[in-house]
Protein backbone atom coordinates (compact mmCIF):
# COMPACT_ATOMS: atom_id res chain seq x y z
CA UNK A 1 0.00 0.00 0.00
CA UNK A 2 1.26 3.45 -0.94
CA UNK A 3 0.15 6.33 1.33
CA UNK A 4 0.37 9.86 -0.01
CA UNK A 5 1.68 12.58 2.30
CA UNK A 6 0.21 16.04 1.82
CA UNK A 7 3.04 17.23 -0.44
CA UNK A 8 2.61 14.33 -2.88
CA UNK A 9 -1.18 14.63 -2.81
CA UNK A 10 -0.95 18.37 -3.49
CA UNK A 11 1.32 17.87 -6.49
CA UNK A 12 -1.20 15.40 -7.91
CA UNK A 13 -4.11 17.73 -7.17
CA UNK A 14 -2.54 20.75 -8.84
CA UNK A 15 -1.23 18.76 -11.80
CA UNK A 16 2.25 20.26 -11.66
CA UNK A 17 5.05 18.80 -13.76
CA UNK A 18 6.18 16.82 -10.71
CA UNK A 19 2.57 15.77 -10.12
CA UNK A 20 2.23 14.50 -13.68
CA UNK A 21 5.44 12.46 -13.32
CA UNK A 22 4.12 11.12 -10.01
CA UNK A 23 0.83 10.17 -11.61
CA UNK A 24 2.65 8.27 -14.36
CA UNK A 25 4.70 6.39 -11.82
CA UNK A 26 1.65 5.57 -9.71
CA UNK A 27 -0.23 4.14 -12.67
CA UNK A 28 2.68 1.79 -13.44
CA UNK A 29 2.84 0.12 -10.05
CA UNK A 30 0.49 -2.45 -8.57
CA UNK A 31 0.12 -1.34 -4.96
CA UNK A 32 -3.02 0.49 -3.91
CA UNK A 33 -2.49 4.24 -3.54
CA UNK A 34 -4.40 5.84 -0.68
CA UNK A 35 -4.73 9.08 1.25
CA UNK A 36 -4.85 9.45 5.00
CA UNK A 37 -7.27 11.45 7.11
CA UNK A 38 -4.61 13.95 8.18
CA UNK A 39 -3.67 14.81 4.59
CA UNK A 40 -7.33 15.32 3.73
CA UNK A 41 -7.71 17.53 6.81
CA UNK A 42 -4.67 19.64 5.90
CA UNK A 43 -5.82 20.16 2.34
CA UNK A 44 -9.39 21.05 3.30
CA UNK A 45 -8.20 23.41 6.04
CA UNK A 46 -6.15 25.26 3.45
CA UNK A 47 -9.14 25.92 1.20
CA UNK A 48 -11.40 26.77 4.15
CA UNK A 49 -8.81 29.32 5.29
CA UNK A 50 -8.73 30.77 1.78
CA UNK A 51 -12.52 31.18 1.88
CA UNK A 52 -12.37 32.88 5.31
CA UNK A 53 -9.68 35.32 4.14
CA UNK A 54 -12.02 36.59 1.45
CA UNK A 55 -14.66 38.58 3.28
CA UNK A 56 -16.84 39.40 0.28
CA UNK A 57 -18.91 36.51 -1.07
CA UNK A 58 -18.19 37.54 -4.67
CA UNK A 59 -14.46 37.07 -3.94
CA UNK A 60 -14.94 33.51 -2.71
CA UNK A 61 -15.87 31.79 -5.98
CA UNK A 62 -12.41 30.47 -6.78
CA UNK A 63 -11.71 29.27 -3.25
CA UNK A 64 -15.04 27.44 -3.10
CA UNK A 65 -14.33 25.94 -6.52
CA UNK A 66 -11.00 24.64 -5.22
CA UNK A 67 -12.70 23.28 -2.10
CA UNK A 68 -15.15 21.35 -4.27
CA UNK A 69 -12.32 20.08 -6.48
CA UNK A 70 -10.39 19.02 -3.38
CA UNK A 71 -13.30 16.98 -2.03
CA UNK A 72 -13.74 15.33 -5.43
CA UNK A 73 -10.01 14.58 -5.56
CA UNK A 74 -10.06 13.00 -2.09
CA UNK A 75 -13.16 10.95 -2.91
CA UNK A 76 -11.26 9.21 -5.73
CA UNK A 77 -9.04 7.52 -3.11
CA UNK A 78 -9.53 5.23 -0.18
CA UNK A 79 -8.79 7.35 2.91
CA UNK A 80 -7.11 5.70 5.89
CA UNK A 81 -8.71 6.78 9.16
CA UNK A 82 -7.17 8.17 12.32
CA UNK A 83 -8.19 5.21 14.49
CA UNK A 84 -7.28 3.37 17.69
CA UNK A 85 -4.46 1.38 16.07
CA UNK A 86 -2.90 4.54 14.67
CA UNK A 87 -3.34 6.31 18.00
CA UNK A 88 -1.52 3.55 19.88
CA UNK A 89 1.47 3.86 17.54
CA UNK A 90 1.28 7.64 17.83
CA UNK A 91 1.33 7.45 21.64
CA UNK A 92 4.51 5.35 21.54
CA UNK A 93 6.13 7.77 19.10
CA UNK A 94 5.23 10.70 21.36
CA UNK A 95 6.81 8.91 24.32
CA UNK A 96 10.03 8.64 22.29
CA UNK A 97 10.05 12.48 22.20
CA UNK A 98 10.87 12.67 18.52
CA UNK A 99 11.33 16.17 17.18
CA UNK A 100 8.58 15.70 14.63
CA UNK A 101 5.37 17.69 14.33
CA UNK A 102 2.08 16.32 15.59
CA UNK A 103 0.45 16.08 12.15
CA UNK A 104 3.48 14.28 10.71
CA UNK A 105 3.49 11.84 13.63
CA UNK A 106 -0.19 11.13 12.98
CA UNK A 107 0.50 10.52 9.27
CA UNK A 108 3.40 8.22 10.18
CA UNK A 109 1.22 6.36 12.68
CA UNK A 110 -1.60 5.81 10.23
CA UNK A 111 0.87 4.58 7.60
CA UNK A 112 2.54 2.20 10.06
CA UNK A 113 -0.79 0.88 11.35
CA UNK A 114 -1.61 -0.22 7.80
CA UNK A 115 1.86 -1.47 6.87
CA UNK A 116 2.13 1.09 4.09
CA UNK A 117 4.92 3.03 2.47
CA UNK A 118 4.59 6.79 2.83
CA UNK A 119 5.39 8.97 -0.17
CA UNK A 120 6.81 12.25 1.14
CA UNK A 121 9.33 14.98 0.42
CA UNK A 122 9.80 15.44 4.16
CA UNK A 123 12.39 12.72 4.51
CA UNK A 124 14.31 14.56 7.24
CA UNK A 125 11.41 14.47 9.72
CA UNK A 126 9.95 11.13 8.71
CA UNK A 127 13.43 9.63 8.81
CA UNK A 128 13.32 10.08 12.59
CA UNK A 129 10.43 7.64 12.87
CA UNK A 130 11.90 4.19 13.42
CA UNK A 131 10.06 1.50 11.48
CA UNK A 132 8.33 3.85 9.04
CA UNK A 133 8.76 2.93 5.40
CA UNK A 134 8.91 6.03 3.20
CA UNK A 135 10.10 7.17 -0.21
CA UNK A 136 10.20 10.43 -2.14
CA UNK A 137 8.82 10.08 -5.66
CA UNK A 138 8.91 13.80 -6.45
CA UNK A 139 12.63 14.48 -6.62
Amino acid sequence: MIVLDTDHASELFFGSAAGRRLEERITKQEDEVVLNAITVEEQLRGWLAAIRRRTKPEEQFQAYDQLVRQTEFASAFHVLAWDQDAFEIYAKLRQARLRVGTQDLKIASITMAHGGTLLTRNTSDFGKVRGLQFENWLD
